[in-house]
């Protein structure tokens, strides 16, 4: 990944994620707070090991990432950043906001993107609330979920939404950001079950991810795979 420009005036939207794969629900996020506020550009990380699921992802890091540059490709607001995957580790969003003000990125510079349903889980997160003084946060209306109905599941940080008309103001200070939107409804593991089920998934993720889906053979259980070499064999 080239390094990251951080001069002034510039405003970085983050987007983290397990994106596994990435789908359209994701650049609908990203594409909604990119234009709501007016930012210069949106970087994909990709998550290592994301500690708030149980189990590790499907795919490994190296497909998870590419399918991430697959997807943006053409986009050239959008970059895709391995800063997770190479720190290895729990994937905290508090240390990918340090690195990114390492970087030279002031706090409120940064606009990181979530959607109304992680939202609402955000006082679990790892170093919470102090996360939230880090960047700005981009809270995205998700199908089922508003950012209205999120922030009401935590009413301690009323005092910390911002109108969206002020979110231009270049304030030092950060702030939650609500922003509504229309994006797709569809969840990674919604694809996965697809997958494994063995359906199509060409209008839930772009065409070059379904692509690299189907050439590596991702999300395909064990049977599967063990009953498609027996055929190989037996040609």
């Amino acid at each position: 990944m080239r390094p990251l420009d951080a001069a002034r005036g510039r405003r970085l939207g983050v987007l983290g994620g397990t994106f596994d794969p990435i789908h359209f629900g994701h650049l609908d996020a990203a594409d909604a707070a990119r234009r709501a506020l007016d930012l210069t550009e949106v970087l994909f990380v990709p998550s290592h090991d994301p500690p708030h699921r149980a189990a590790d992802p499907h795919a490994p890091d190296a497909h998870r990432f590419a399918m991430v540059a697959l997807a943006i490709n053409g986009c050239p607001a959008y970059r895709v950043s391995d800063l997770e995957m190479r720190r290895g580790g729990n994937s905290y969003t508090a240390d990918t906001l340090r690195s990114l003000h390492a970087a030279g990125w002031q706090a409120s510079q940064i606009f990181f993107i979530l959607g109304a349903d992680a939202f609402a889980e955000i006082a679990t997160w790892h170093e919470f609330p102090a996360v939230l003084d880090a960047a700005h946060f981009a809270v995205i209306a998700r199908p089922g979920t508003t950012p209205e109905q999120a922030a009401a599941r935590t009413p301690a940080l009323r005092g910390r939404i911002r109108p969206l008309a002020t979110s231009a103001d270049r304030s030092p200070e950060t702030g939650i950001v609500l922003v509504e939107a229309v994006t797709r409804d569809v969840s990674s593991t919604s694809i996965r079950g697809l997958l494994t089920a063995g359906q199509a998934v060409d209008h839930l993720v772009p065409a070059s991810v379904a692509r690299h889906i189907a050439t590596h053979h991702l999300y395909r259980t064990d049977d599967e795979l063990h009953g498609e070499h027996k055929d190989l064999q037996g040609t």
